[in-house]
């Protein structure tokens, strides 16, 4: 049973930037692609940036292209979503979730229904 938590939402200003990360524990996470999602208020839950179990691929949303990075350390079992020149429009809950194991070290997804753990998530807010 892999658990995961997510750290380092806050408040911050429009333009500015913030730096979330995701432990896991209870398991080996580099046989896992790894995923981050939010919800903001109101909204449906969406896909912001996935990454392969050997973080060799990765993909992102359109909306955070160039400017929400993701990352992960497996020999430290975290994974990170690096983020800059943040809009109000990026405030919502952010989740870290996991998918696999996988059988490819170069897979990702999208969707949701593929990642069977997910973290509490944490709060990110941007201001204007």
């Amino acid at each position: 049973q892999v658990q995961l938590v997510e750290s380092g939402g806050g408040l911050v200003q429009a333009g500015g930037s913030l730096r979330l990360s995701c432990a896991a524990s209870g398991g080996t996470l580099s046989r896992y692609a790894l995923g981050w999602f939010r919800q903001a208020p109101g909204k449906e839950r969406e896909f912001v940036a996935a990454i392969s179990p050997s973080g060799g691929s990765t993909d992102s949303a359109d909306s955070v292209k160039g400017r929400l990075t993701i990352s992960r350390d497996n020999a430290k079992n975290t994974v990170h979503l690096q983020m800059n020149s943040l809009t109000p429009e990026d405030t919502a809950v952010y989740y870290c979730a996991a998918a696999g194991p996988s059988v490819s070290y170069y897979w990702t997804s999208s969707r949701m229904y593929d990642y069977r753990y997910w973290g509490q998530g944490t709060q990110v807010t941007v201001s204007s």
